[in-house]
């Protein structure tokens, strides 16, 4: 069984779709941790209702950038964490964790990378960008992390159509809906070793 840590900053309704996987036994994984910058996350809540560690580690909390990574990085490893999920983290990776998790740390980003991606391009930002260049078909990526915002060998992507008359939200819920299916059907693949590499 796949032992999975969260970062995330916001709601987590990506999240809820995981754990509601591991709990239906749809996904043969736990999730073991979930860590956020933002005390007030929906993620942490989540995490809570559903009796998985949980922490708040930050800079405020702790100082500064480094010493927050550092101390992400410990709580990762003493949570035995196979992967590191970052389902809508605001933060760009430290050094602490890239050099424990290198090769295991997966973020899901919603667009078809490489395009609209790179810093200052998430959450509802993106289906802005989608819409105001006119594409007919969007999605959503998973990759490995890199060091900069969405860079990293990506590992599976869904393609979402763009429709006409659609509005911002409309394009972010469809994409929503799709990221969390493609992260829990990747996740599976990982788990039964189908997936090339990893």
């Amino acid at each position: 069984m796949m032992r999975l840590a969260v970062l995330a900053s916001h709601e987590g309704s990506t999240l809820q779709a995981l754990i509601d996987a591991c709990a239906a036994q749809s996904l043969d994984a736990e999730v073991v941790l979930v860590v956020s910058n933002n005390s007030k996350s929906g993620a942490l809540r989540r995490a809570a209702a559903a009796n998985i560690e949980t922490r708040h580690i930050s800079a405020k909390t702790h100082g500064c950038e480094d010493t927050a990574n550092r101390a992400i990085a410990n709580a990762l490893t003493d949570a035995k964490a196979d992967w590191v999920l970052l389902l809508g983290y605001m933060k760009k990776m430290g050094e602490a964790i890239l050099g424990q998790f290198s090769g295991r740390i997966i973020n899901t980003h919603p667009a078809l990378l490489p395009d609209f991606g790179g810093q200052g391009f998430f959450g509802r930002k993106v289906h802005e960008a989608v819409k105001a260049a006119n594409v007919s078909v969007t999605g959503a990526t998973l990759h490995l992390v890199g060091r900069e915002y969405d860079t990293g060998p990506v590992i599976a992507q869904i393609q979402v159509p763009v429709l006409t008359g659609d509005d911002v939200d409309a394009i972010e819920q469809r994409v929503k809906i799709a990221e969390r299916k493609l992260l829990v059907d990747t996740l599976q693949k990982i788990g039964s070793g189908g997936l090339d590499g990893l």
